[in-house]
């Protein structure tokens, strides 16, 4: 029998009850973000984009973390892979991002040691089972992974490891909202906001967009009907000219978030400026360790300088971050860059805008 939410949340006749009312109630022009890039899958994956009226439009955004991780960050951590001592983890779908001149793959293929782990807590076991070898974690991911490489840390130092590091490359959403609204290129009615991210810091964080910009949001689930819901919820709110926050991914998040998580989160790290592909630099919008634990900091202990990083000339991975053009547009789409040889890092995470477009539109 089907999980109770999996099946409420794909009810055909619940969705297309759905689908009736926004087309009844949408009447102005309703372009809107979803700003994850599981989202982005998920409205491909069910065909949401061909289910609404004309007046709704629907743009991807900077929600991938792989995506936005910067070219640079990329070559530090090839640059770490390919220091004989160390053993380099990381998420897969970094491996096989681009960096200026190589990635980690292709650093692995001849001899450096970068290995995929599911978890921090398996860098860590890395790190006690191999005391000679220095293990660095490549620490990237929103507000969602961010505590749990906050807890790895904290242990860590329980355990007084001498082996264990993090390159932190970790993004924070609510800053790059207001870059990428602050940049004036973008006519946006609406954000579909990310449950996942939510579920940890809260509604807070997005209020001031709603304030400053006039723009609404709602937090949504990742099934269908959570997805139909959010955009009515959205189309309610722009017929009658509000700016609000909501919540419709109720069952996961709430306006207050996840304190304990924060507050771990907050013990081991603090804001700092990132730098995002496609929105360059953001003031407090990465994490950078604290002072007390700075000796887990791979930039302090190895040199980390790079040349300055090199995207490739025809790339559009930076103006589908910022909705500015789908991936269509893009001059190397399907053509020189497709899943097997990917140009850009949209292409190569299975969140990826480009990704998706390439899996499912026809």
């Amino acid at each position: 029998m089907p999980l109770k939410h999996l099946s409420e949340y794909r009810d055909k006749g619940l969705a297309q009850k759905l689908i009736a009312a926004i087309r009844s109630e949408s009447r102005k022009p309703a372009r809107l973000m979803e700003v994850c890039g599981t989202h982005t899958v998920s409205i491909f994956r069910h065909g949401i984009r061909e289910l609404l009226p004309p007046s709704i439009q629907l743009i991807s955004g900077p929600g991938c973390p792989v995506c936005v991780t910067a070219t640079e960050d990329i070559d530090q951590a090839i640059k770490l892979a390919q220091i004989p001592e160390v053993l380099v983890t990381s998420f897969g779908d970094l491996l096989r991002v681009p960096g200026s001149n190589s990635s980690l793959q292709q650093e692995r293929a001849i001899g450096a040691d970068v290995r995929i782990v599911y978890s921090t807590f398996d860098a860590l076991k890395l790190a006690r089972e191999n005391p000679s070898r220095k293990v660095v974690f490549l620490a990237i991911g929103f507000e969602t992974t961010a505590p749990t490489i906050a807890a790895a840390v904290a242990e860590a130092d329980r355990l007084d490891l001498k082996n264990f590091y993090i390159l932190a490359a970790h993004k924070l959403l609510p800053p790059a909202l207001g870059a990428l609204l602050g940049l004036g290129e973008l006519n946006l009615q609406g954000f579909i906001y990310p449950g996942h991210v939510t579920t940890i810091i809260g509604t807070e964080a997005y209020e001031g967009v709603a304030r400053e910009y006039g723009i609404p949001g709602v937090v949504c689930g990742f099934e269908p009907v959570d997805i139909l819901e959010t955009i009515l919820m959205l189309v309610q709110q722009i017929e009658k000219n509000e700016a609000r926050v909501e919540i419709q991914y109720k069952r996961g998040a709430t306006a207050q978030g996840n304190p304990k998580a924060r507050e771990l989160l907050n013990q081991v790290f603090e804001p700092c400026s990132a730098i995002w592909r496609g929105l360059g630099p953001i003031p407090e919008s990465g994490l950078t360790l604290r002072t007390a634990y700075r000796r887990f900091a791979a930039e302090d202990v190895f040199d980390l300088r790079v040349p300055p990083a090199k995207d490739h000339p025809g790339c559009g991975c930076g103006e589908v971050l910022r909705g500015m053009i789908t991936p269509l547009e893009c001059p190397l789409f399907r053509k020189a860059c497709t899943p097997e040889s990917p140009i850009g890092p949209c292409m190569v995470s299975t969140e990826g805008t480009c990704a998706a477009y390439f899996k499912y539109h026809q």
